[in-house]
């Protein structure tokens, strides 16, 4: 079986849909990307969108739709979307099999792209 571009656990799938009923604005789901960011190269990116973005992957789980940015689909191949709650901090973690290391404050990652024929097949299955 082809791996997944990503996929939501079920603490992601409850958060996003909270943010969704709690906007004032309409939100139909979440677009993950990555930027040149850090001491480490890159960060993750998380917007909240009103509408599809073209050319963006899909991936629905638990009707709870996320968009990933095409430059960023390399790089999260696999990943693995959470959302953790502890007493000093909330917010979305990324387990990513493509994260190589991340620096010490944790603002940023080091990624290896993926391999490209995984990528092709997660596209495939999707």
């Amino acid at each position: 079986m082809a791996m997944k571009i990503m996929t939501l656990t079920d603490a992601a799938v409850e958060r996003i849909n909270e943010i969704i009923e709690d906007s004032n604005k309409p939100v139909t789901g979440v677009r993950v990307g990555v930027k040149n960011a850090g001491c480490a190269g890159m960060a993750y990116t998380l917007s909240y969108i009103d509408a599809p973005v073209a050319g963006d992957d899909h991936v629905e789980q638990a009707g709870v739709h996320v968009y990933v940015e095409p430059k960023a689909t390399l790089f999260l191949l696999g990943t693995v979307m959470d959302f953790e709650e502890t007493d000093l901090k909330a917010g979305f973690t990324f387990k990513n099999p493509n994260q190589t290391g991340e620096c010490g404050c944790g603002e940023s990652v080091q990624l290896k792209p993926a391999d490209l024929k995984a990528l092709a097949e997660a596209r495939a299955s999707a």
